[in-house]
């Protein structure tokens, strides 16, 4: 399975920004995905997940309100909407996959996804 994560880029704060995951190699219509950031000197952290069957999306506090993840299950393809961007949100974003259902204690934590992909930078100036 390949994961392939695209949108990222540089904007100024208060901006908007879409960050895509393509999945390949099998379908994704009956898993998990979500997606996790990296900031520089930080520990990796999650940033929202979309579960499967329901599609009920899940995020961290600091981004609710302001982002949004959906999926496209016929294009295997996972988004994130990101609006008002603020300089603390910039990092490089992965998106992650696992092709089952998850828990709610399961989505934050990155060890449970087993597909991940190489992410893409999100630059907000201020």
């Amino acid at each position: 399975v390949q994961l392939q994560a695209c949108g990222g880029g540089l904007v100024q704060a208060g901006g908007s920004l879409r960050l895509s995951c393509a999945a390949s190699g099998r379908p994704f219509s009956g898993g998990t995905m979500g997606w996790f950031r990296q900031a520089p000197g930080k520990e990796r952290e999650f940033v929202a997940a979309i579960r499967w069957p329901s599609g009920s999306p899940h995020y961290v506090d600091s981004v609710k309100g302001r982002f949004t993840i959906s999926r496209d299950n016929a294009k295997n393809t996972v988004h994130l909407q990101m609006n008002s961007l603020k300089p603390e949100d910039t990092a490089v974003y992965h998106c992650a996959a696992r092709p089952s259902r998850m828990i709610w204690s399961q989505l934050p934590r990155g060890d449970e996804y087993p597909y991940w992909g190489q992410g893409t930078l999100v630059t907000v100036s201020s």
